[in-house]
């Protein structure tokens, strides 16, 4: 079950495939403010995950760095589980996505899998050519298997960065994502803004956004996934809901730091507290 937990990223973006394949699409429009700030190099995340009803079931951590090699940045997604679910199937997984120039565009994303007791770590290396328009993809050891793709695209992690940066003023947004084994146009809407209260920074007023999916991706999901972001120059995802096949996933952030993010003096820590929707 805490499997599903990933695809709540994504919202990441959640995904929803509009329009034909063979399309190539118009860029994605973006806040560069927003994204000189999510993509400044020192960025850390922590969502602590729960199942409906408020059962904690694990952790997310998320984190943004420079490249060592200065090629771009690295994204890197680290998911544990939490008490009792880490006694019968432990998880830790590791997703790291590498992302380079103006638009954050993946072109190497690799991750590794440690799930169940006793289990091997399960690795997979997706390889993007941007320029090519090609994909290269390789589980473990086996085959590599090449696709081709009628535009840039953006991996389930790299896709969900870019969404907190994009120009919401200019309507809804397509971003191209590449998601079992095809490029999907990803119907990214506004819904609204609200407020919410009680959350790590105190009662804020977010845009709340839904992408549209209906791939699976690594992990199952059934129904939509919205998340709720900061109205203002950092877009701080402050909770992600998504529904499952049974109830729901929650993702709430605990811990927040960015040093340029100057609104929220570069980072926080909630310490004993809950987090409210508003009405």
């Amino acid at each position: 079950m805490f499997l599903y937990l990933v695809v709540v990223l994504f919202i990441l973006l959640p995904p929803y495939p509009l329009y034909a394949d063979d399309t190539v699409i118009v860029p994605v429009r973006v806040d560069n403010n927003i994204m000189a700030t999510i993509f400044s190099g020192h960025e850390f995340m922590h969502f602590s995950v729960s199942w409906s009803g408020g059962i904690k079931i694990g952790d997310l951590f998320l984190t943004v760095e420079k490249a060592e090699n200065s090629q771009g940045f690295v994204i890197k997604a680290t998911v544990k589980d939490y008490g009792l679910f880490r006694l019968f199937y432990p998880v830790d997984d590791i997703f790291t996505t590498l992302v380079l120039g103006p638009l954050m565009l993946p072109y190497r994303y690799e991750v590794l899998q440690k799930e169940g007791h006793g289990s091997a770590t399960t690795h997979r290396l997706t390889v993007y050519d941007q320029q090519n328009l090609k994909v290269s993809y390789r589980k473990n050891e086996g085959k590599v298997k090449e696709y081709s793709i009628a535009g840039t695209v953006y991996n389930e992690f790299s896709s969900f960065f870019i969404t907190r940066a994009l120009n919401f003023q200019q309507g809804q947004q397509i971003v191209p994502t590449f998601v079992d084994e095809k490029r999907h146009e990803v119907a990214v809407v506004l819904l609204g803004r609200e407020k919410i209260r009680r959350t790590l920074f105190g009662e804020v007023d977010t845009l709340k956004v839904m992408p549209k999916m209906d791939f699976k991706g690594l992990y199952d999901k059934d129904g939509d996934t919205i998340f709720w972001l900061t109205d203002d120059s950092c877009r701080i995802p402050v909770v992600i809901n998504s529904k499952i096949m049974i109830g729901s996933l929650t993702a709430k952030l605990m811990e927040y730091t960015n040093p340029a993010c100057r609104i929220w003096a570069g980072g926080k820590k909630l310490q004993r507290q809950e987090i409210e929707l508003g009405d």
